[in-house]
């Protein structure tokens, strides 16, 4: 198999500086709902990317649960990797690739935790496996087996068997809160469109071209 011969002209579409919103957030919701609209794979899936107190970065996808203008929510274990990352260098990047529209999206920025009505607000609307799963998982850790896992969660299963789950003291969500954005759309011969919106001190929004 030769990877040099893996390649696709990028056709779908262009992105100049008129077709972009002011404001950053506005132009998320325009592009997530259109890959919404385009029945695109878990379009609200994103590459988290963290830091080790060594400098040694990591990534792992995570799913965006709910987003405003105060930024981007995702839900985790706060004992995770990615938690405990967060807690010593709260500066973290997220992606969205959305493939199938020839598009990507970048933001940098810092993560918080959210308060614990939020959390719990998100912990009640899930099925009753996951909320059972948030209590067996101690994310990141090492387990002997998968057996072990699943009679774990039998005996939380048992554990809760009225259906009353509560929200586990060590979950909840983590808010990315943005001072960069990169919209990229592909485009022919590798001249792909980049559109960078900075956050300035005033808290408006300094939008530039960057070069492919």
């Amino acid at each position: 198999m030769d990877l040099f011969e893996f390649r696709n002209e990028y056709l779908k579409g262009g992105l100049s500086r008129d077709m972009l919103d002011d404001n950053p957030f506005a132009q998320f919701k325009q592009w997530f709902d259109h890959a919404v609209e385009c029945k695109v794979i878990e379009p609200n899936a994103m590459v988290v990317s963290t830091v080790s107190e060594t400098g040694a970065p990591s990534s792992r996808i995570v799913l965006l649960k709910s987003w405003d203008e105060n930024g981007f929510v995702f839900f985790t274990n706060y004992h995770s990797q990615k938690a405990r990352e967060l807690e010593h260098n709260n500066n973290v990047c997220a992606l969205f690739a959305w493939l199938d529209l020839e598009r990507q999206l970048r933001i940098e920025g810092t993560a918080q935790k959210v308060s614990t009505a939020e959390s719990l607000r998100y912990f009640l609307s899930r099925p009753l496996g996951s909320r059972l799963g948030a209590w067996v998982s101690h994310q990141s850790s090492i387990i002997s087996s998968r057996s072990l896992l699943e009679m774990q969660f039998q005996k939380m299963k048992q554990k809760f068997a009225d259906g009353k789950v509560p929200l586990p003291d060590f979950w909840g969500g983590i808010r990315i809160v943005p001072k960069k954005f990169e919209f990229w759309q592909g485009r022919e011969n590798r001249l792909h469109d980049r559109f960078a919106y900075t956050l300035q001190p005033d808290k408006t929004w300094k939008i530039e071209r960057l070069q492919p």
